[in-house]
């Protein structure tokens, strides 16, 4: 786990204090549970609209991609 410092204004850490005492767990406890619930909220990875637009015909790609590139990019 790594450490940071956070400044927050006196009204939040009072109301994070009374949240964390309430709920018997440290204030970090609290500040852990809001950045992974934020992260997990904003931190999307966006896939590109092409992806799986197109059709190979081949049922076998994505199992036989490394058999099916062999060679591929050599000189003749």
């Amino acid at each position: 786990m790594d450490k940071t410092t956070l400044y927050l204004d006196s009204e939040h850490y009072r109301r994070l204090k009374r949240v964390a005492f309430r709920r018997r767990v440290a204030p970090a406890v609290l500040v852990r549970e809001a950045i992974a619930e934020y992260v997990a909220k904003h931190d999307t990875v966006r896939v590109a609209r092409s992806v799986g637009a197109a059709r190979s015909g081949r049922p076998d790609l994505g199992e036989r991609a490394e058999a099916l590139l062999a060679g591929f990019g050599t000189s003749r």
